[in-house]
């Protein structure tokens, strides 16, 4: 087996994910990882919805529902975006006054 990181062939067997697969981990840089992934891949047009329904106020467990996106990743995704969004507000006095 080899690890998909840093592909070293310094790698174990560590347990069983939910539906049976076998976990591996390497030795050599820590990845936990499953042969043969079935990764769900969520789509640009995807995450654009959750940009939209999150303006409009929609609560993470709605936009689950609708998007089919798991609430963890959701959250995730959410932080990331705040993130970056500016710290500091610039303020800039009035014309005129």
């Amino acid at each position: 087996m080899e690890c998909p990181a840093c592909h070293s062939k310094q790698t174990t067997k560590n347990g069983f994910i939910h539906n049976g697969k076998q976990k591996y981990v390497c030795k050599d840089c820590g990845r936990q990882f499953v042969e043969n992934p079935q990764n769900k891949r969520i789509s640009q047009q995807q995450w654009g919805m959750v940009d939209k329904l999150r303006l409009e106020k929609i609560p993470i467990a709605g936009i689950s529902r609708v998007t089919g996106i798991s609430e963890p990743w959701l959250q995730h995704y959410i932080n990331r975006k705040y993130e970056q969004v500016p710290q500091q507000i610039e303020i800039s006095a009035k014309k005129g006054a």
